[in-house]
Parts: structure tokens; sequence; C-alpha cells
């Protein structure tokens, strides 16, 4: 045995087999139940940090778990690519939200793949990509003519400094998870279903 682990040499010639085989594409199978795994779909807009690996690692284990099972395990990886923080770093970083957005999605693809994830690629969605946000478009458009969609003002954690509005998990002690901010509670016209 060799004393040390040639991590690179070894974990390339996995992955190199994984794509080359295509190990984490589904297919259609219906003589397999199916099993879903959709991990919290990242903001692509900087690189991956510990809490991206710790949150992956965790639908990834349950994704391989369903796949010894037996099961048609499906693990897209999606970018939640729409919204103010991307666009305020690349506004702060002197770069078009558009190509911040592509080059961070790339980067942080690489980094996921370099950690093993089984993801299936062919299944990848971008939410800023226009045959994706078309179908939520008319989604909407056809909730809206039901009468199932309405607008009125709602209270909201507001970040002053990203100047976007905080979902109650990303407050963390009355403050911003990204930027450190005091949140404020606003007032502010919301759509709800």
């Amino acid at each position: 045995m060799k004393p040390e682990y040639e991590f690179k040499t070894i974990e390339s010639a996995v992955q190199h087999h994984w794509a080359e085989h295509k190990t984490f594409e589904v297919t259609e199978d219906p003589s397999k139940e199916k099993f879903y795994c959709l991990s919290m779909m990242p903001y692509p807009s900087g690189k991956l940090h510990m809490g991206h690996v710790r949150n992956y690692a965790i639908g990834d284990m349950i994704a391989r778990y369903q796949w010894m099972l037996g099961k048609n395990v499906l693990q897209p990886m999606n970018w939640d690519a729409f919204g103010l923080p991307a666009e305020n770093a690349a506004i702060k970083n002197k770069t078009h939200p558009a190509q911040w957005t592509y080059d961070n999605i790339d980067a942080m693809r690489d980094q996921l793949k370099s950690l093993g994830f089984a993801y299936d690629w062919t299944h990848e969605v971008t939410t800023c990509d226009a045959s994706y946000y078309r179908w939520e478009q008319w989604f909407f458009t056809k909730l809206y003519e039901k009468g199932l969609v309405y607008r009125k003002d709602s209270i909201v954690n507001w970040d002053p400094v990203d100047q976007t509005v905080l979902a109650n998990e990303q407050v963390v002690d009355g403050k911003g998870w990204r930027s450190g901010a005091p949140v404020e509670k606003k007032h502010i016209a919301q759509w709800f279903v």
C-alpha cells in the first residue's frame, strides 16, 4: 500500500469512468420504482463554500442510497440564477450580470463534479435561461387567468444592503445572511397563490 493517497490521479480516473459510462444519467425504466432527489438550488453568485458541500453531500447520500435499493434515481443540479444578490455581485465586480452568472455556474459545476456527486448533468436547469422561465411565465399566466393568483401588500424581511427580500431562513440573529445588515420589516406588494 502506498503511504499517500494520490487523490488527483485516482479521483480523476474514477470521474472520467463515471462520465464515459454515463453512470448517473437516468434512463426510462418502467421496471424500477422512480426516485427524484432535488437539493436546494444554489444561487450562482460566487464559488462553492463548505455550506454547499454539507448540503449537497446529504442529498447525494440520499440519492446513492436509493440507487443502491435498485430505484431509478434522478438527481439533477439546477441553478437559482435570477435575483438581486447575483446582480449586485456582478455590479460590485464590474461585470455584466449574465456573464457573472454563467461564469459562476461553470465554476460551480466544475467544483461539484470534482467532489464526485452523482448528478445527472443532462437534466441541468438554469432559471435565467429563457427556455426555462418562459414556462414559468406561461404557468403563472394560466394561474392568473383562472383567478388563482392575487397581489396584496405583505410584510417581508428587507435587506437594506442587498436591496432584496429575504426568506426567514436567510435572517440570522436579525441580520441578513449575506450582507450582515440588520433586517428591516417592510410592506411590499407580493403575488400569492
